[in-house]
């Protein structure tokens, strides 16, 4: 059987499948396409995936050796929401905060709040109180959840900013209400059955700034759905492009193991929330361990990892020592940060039957934007693939927002129901980032013909050395081809004749040396000569990493520049 083109695919569907049918809409003044006969919330997205979960009887969410099927994760959720509104007093549009490490209950407070009309903000569990204290006061949540860590870093705050705090887990013991007893509280397994406009907001969450202070990225619940579903119709496109085999046996049933911070969309929007219409398991990592995960995915059957591209790298040398090739593995997907053109085909012939997949989104995109899998990434290794279909429009533009042609440098510019609502208490920002509903990514790239978008660099991150412009990520991706070098970072050196050269750090595989003029030898012929690091720093330890796990940039040229014992 011949498959459709994934163009045809798409239309197809959209045309014949009422779950995909798409409309226009006004969203904030902006006409834009929207999928028509979807759930219009996160918490609707409960009720729509109760019949993939074998009407709420399947294991749905395990962690260690807790698990609990779809029935009693929904029941859980409801009891909380009854309680939020009746024990907390939280009402439409309040705002409360969860503050914790991966655990079951930051699942279920993201739907209680949203089922209470509340507004869910995420705050980062890796923050300290300084930086917990800034967040806090920007949102003014009426509540906040957190772990023990988390906890002990609130507490300084707790009198000063008016703190209620609810412990969980190892919080408990630190707070006069704990989640459990809120929870067992509520009144009702149902719903509390609040009505939610579709534009209300859904969350707050910061994005990972590397100046000033992280920005309060607001989603609304339309951006959120829109999102999953977009998601959701890549499983029916797939095989009208790839059609199984007559005898080919069913699929097994989705399953995701969760291995990135749940206050990052990475986890929360195409894993946690897609899995819910999806029918999709979910299991939770208590920390990463590359070899646990091996085992988690191998004895649990568990069919999709996404990581960032790190994770995925020790993942695969983990595989590798433990002589697995976990052959259940059908999605190995990268975000956060763009995964090394060389690991592709590695990643492909360690996991033979899983598709290798690659994809951009932001926050300010509810993790939306774009992607692509299997033969197509081993082909383009290094681009980021195409948009994903049918709600979002893509524009390349210049520093004047006109278009550029195919193949010239622009900003990437998306647009589409999933945009967020703006920057928390910051209108000149919001204003700079999203005009006439265009959202100005940052990002620069290239556009082919076929639609096929290269990502070259954050409009920040480029080096300008005597008048030409140098993609950080071009120079990285050139120095991991390097058999001996982990990871790399680019960045500009100041120069008095040329305004800025190109400097790096590399981390090597123990044991190994590099020199300047072996890494220019090496690069000779994949770089031109005038993007050739003229200086270069060399580590065994791993580069420092922000809040997110991508490579700190700013923090290792600092560093660098600091120290001035660099191979010239």
């Amino acid at each position: 059987m011949t498959g459709m083109t994934p163009e045809a695919a798409v239309r197809h569907i959209v045309e014949t499948d009422p779950t995909f049918a798409v409309h226009q809409v006004d969203v904030r003044g902006v006409t834009v396409n929207a999928f028509k006969n979807i759930p219009p919330t996160v918490p609707a997205l409960m009720a729509a995936g109760w019949a993939r979960h074998g009407d709420g009887q399947l294991e749905y969410l395990a962690y260690r050796d807790e698990s609990w099927t779809y029935a009693e994760f929904t029941a859980s959720v409801n009891r909380l929401a009854h309680a939020l509104r009746d024990e907390l007093g939280v009402k439409q549009g309040d705002r409360v905060a969860i503050a914790m490490r991966n655990y079951p209950e930051l699942l279920m407070l993201v739907l209680a709040v949203s089922s209470a009309g509340g507004v869910v903000v995420f705050l980062n569990a890796w923050w300290t109180t300084e930086e917990l204290e800034y967040a806090l006061k920007d949102s003014a949540p009426s509540a906040i959840f957190a772990d023990g860590t988390c906890t002990k870093r609130l507490l300084p705050l707790r009198d000063t900013l008016g703190l209620t705090l609810i412990g969980v887990r190892d919080g408990a013991a630190l707070t006069d209400l704990d989640f459990t007893t809120l929870r067992d509280n509520g009144a009702s397994d149902q719903s509390p059955g609040v009505a939610i406009d579709t534009d209300d907001d859904f969350a707050v969450m910061y994005s990972s700034g590397t100046t000033g202070h992280p920005k309060g990225v607001v989603q609304t619940h339309r951006g959120a759905v829109n999102a999953v579903f977009s998601w959701l119709m890549q499983s029916v496109v797939a095989p009208l492009v790839d059609p199984p085999a007559p005898d080919a046996p069913e699929p097994p049933r989705p399953s995701a193991l969760v291995v990135t911070p749940l206050f990052h969309v990475t986890a929360t929007h195409p894993l946690f929330l897609l899995s819910l219409p999806a029918g999709a398991k979910i299991t939770l990592m208590h920390k990463w361990d590359a070899e646990e995960a091996v085992r988690l995915m191998r004895d649990n059957d568990i069919t999709r990892f996404l990581g960032v591209p790190t994770q995925s790298a020790e993942l695969m040398e983990a595989a590798k020592r433990m002589g697995e090739t976990l052959p259940l593995m059908d999605y190995l997907g990268a975000g956060g940060a763009k995964r090394p053109a060389a690991q592709v085909a590695q990643l492909a012939e360690t996991f033979p039957n899983a598709g290798v997949a690659t994809g951009w989104g932001m926050t300010e995109t509810n993790a939306l934007g774009i992607g692509m899998i299997g033969d197509d990434y081993r082909a383009r290794p290094e681009a980021a693939g195409k948009l994903h279909p049918p709600v979002q429009e893509l524009r390349m533009l210049d520093d004047h927002g006109n278009d550029v042609p195919f193949g010239e440098i622009g900003e990437i510019a998306v647009k589409g129901p999933h945009i967020m609502r703006c920057y928390l208490n910051k209108p000149d920002a919001t204003a700079e980032t999203v005009v006439d509903g265009w959202l100005r990514t940052g990002d620069l790239g290239t556009l082919d013909a076929e639609g096929y978008v290269t990502i070259l660099d954050r409009k920040k991150n480029i080096i300008i050395r005597g008048g030409e412009n140098i993609a950080c990520l071009d120079v990285e991706g050139a120095l991991h081809r390097h058999p001996d070098v982990l990871e790399a970072a680019a960045f500009s050196v100041p120069d008095n004749r040329l305004g800025e050269i190109v400097g790096a750090a590399v981390q090597l595989r123990e044991g190994a040396t590099l020199t300047r003029d072996a890494m220019a030898a090496f690069l000779d012929g994949h770089l031109a000569k005038f993007k050739i690091p003229a200086h270069l720093w060399v580590q065994h330890d791993v580069l420092t990493r922000g809040a997110t796990d991508k490579i700190d940039r700013r923090a290792i040229r600092t560093a660098c520049l600091d120290n001035q014992e660099a191979q010239t």
